[in-house]
């Protein structure tokens, strides 16, 4: 389940750094606010997934799921570049979260 809950905080992630473009540096009102409560949300699903996942992993896949998906919904959404490189390193950011997953047994304190 801590697994679950870290990947919702990166998904949340990338939905708080989308409002975050989409504020226009924090002018638009719904989307700042949208900003706060999704870094809320996301903070807070963090901190549970890291009571049973060692901090440096949890906080690793966290960062990881955020700058991917960000990546990519800049790609998608934004128009960002989407070079031969920058799609090569995503996709081993993918393979190293599913490394840290594979390699990182869950606690119980």
């Amino acid at each position: 389940m801590s697994w679950l809950y870290l990947v919702l905080a990166g998904l949340c992630e990338c939905a708080f750094t989308t409002c975050l473009k989409l504020s226009d540096g924090l002018t638009r009102i719904g989307w700042a606010i949208a900003f706060v409560l999704l870094s809320i949300v996301s903070f807070a699903l963090l901190t549970i997934a890291a009571q049973r996942i060692s901090l440096g992993t949890a906080y690793a896949v966290w960062t990881g799921i955020g700058a991917f998906g960000t990546a990519v919904i800049g790609i998608v959404w934004f128009k960002d570049p989407a070079t031969f490189w920058r799609v090569f390193f995503l996709c081993g950011m993918i393979v190293c979260m599913i490394g840290l997953k594979l390699a990182s047994p869950e606690h119980t304190e």
